[in-house]
């Protein structure tokens, strides 16, 4: 009973939440000129969001291997 509650639970936050913006970009972007760059803009955001968790990942790799303290197996 309380695990399909969860899942119930996570299916709700998704379809009702998570997906609204991709819902209204699908219908309203085939109304509009600007439909590609409309579209890909939250493609875009994930894209920049991985080059920044991606440059602080280096920065820290770094970090750790002039401090000698990196896992070495």
């Amino acid at each position: 009973m309380i695990a399909s509650n969860i899942f119930r639970w996570i299916g709700s936050l998704f379809t009702d939440f998570l997906f609204v913006p991709f819902k209204w970009l699908r219908l309203n972007v085939a109304l509009s000129d600007a439909g590609w760059w409309t579209s890909n803009a939250i493609n875009w955001g994930f894209l920049v969001v991985l080059l920044v968790l991606f440059a602080y990942w280096m920065k820290e790799s770094r970090k750790f291997l002039k401090e000698g303290t990196e896992d070495r197996a």
